[in-house]
């Protein structure tokens, strides 16, 4: 049976837009098999809401949206689980497909992003990703004030951070 037009039309915006997965997934699992089972969940989550997706909102913000209220759920389950078994450990958030020799700035800023609590995260990785505080706003369901207090706030942490290693 050949593919519709709508499986067609998903396939496509997850082909576009499959970075935004893996870099979502990658800041939220520190091992790969949890990675994998997490890339699986958000495409499933995708696919499910596909049909109900409202164009007014670019894709970009649609799927940021539904990848990150997943990652967080996966999150807070994978953080349960591992607090019965084991510690967690800081992972540093590294590229799903291609792995960059970034600098030791850059390594120290990606581990003290994978420290903050998950919304935190959430908010840092749009706004590493350059999205305007409005569509930061529009992805977290939160207001665009709230969102440039916390930026604030996690900047001045992670200056503080910074400053702590380099004194």
């Amino acid at each position: 049976m050949p593919p519709s037009k709508e499986d067609n039309a998903f396939l496509l915006v997850i082909e576009q837009h499959k970075g935004i997965i893996y870099k979502i997934a990658n800041s939220y699992c520190k091992n790969t098999e949890d990675r994998k089972d997490l890339i699986q969940e958000i495409v499933y989550q995708l696919w499910r809401s596909f049909g109900g997706y409202n164009d007014q909102y670019k894709y970009s913000t649609w799927l940021y949206r539904i990848a990150l209220n997943v990652a967080i759920s996966f999150y807070r389950k994978d953080s349960k689980r591992a607090g019965r078994t084991s510690g967690l450990t800081a992972d540093i958030i590294i590229a799903a497909e291609e792995e960059e020799d970034t600098g030791p700035q850059l390594k120290l800023l990606q581990r003290f992003i994978s420290e903050l609590p998950e919304l935190d995260r959430a908010i840092m990785i749009l706004y590493l990703e350059e999205k305007s505080y409005r569509e930061i706003a529009e992805i977290l369901g939160l207001t665009e004030t709230n969102i440039a207090t916390k930026i604030n706030r996690i900047k001045n942490k992670l200056k503080r951070k910074f400053s702590t290693i380099h004194n």
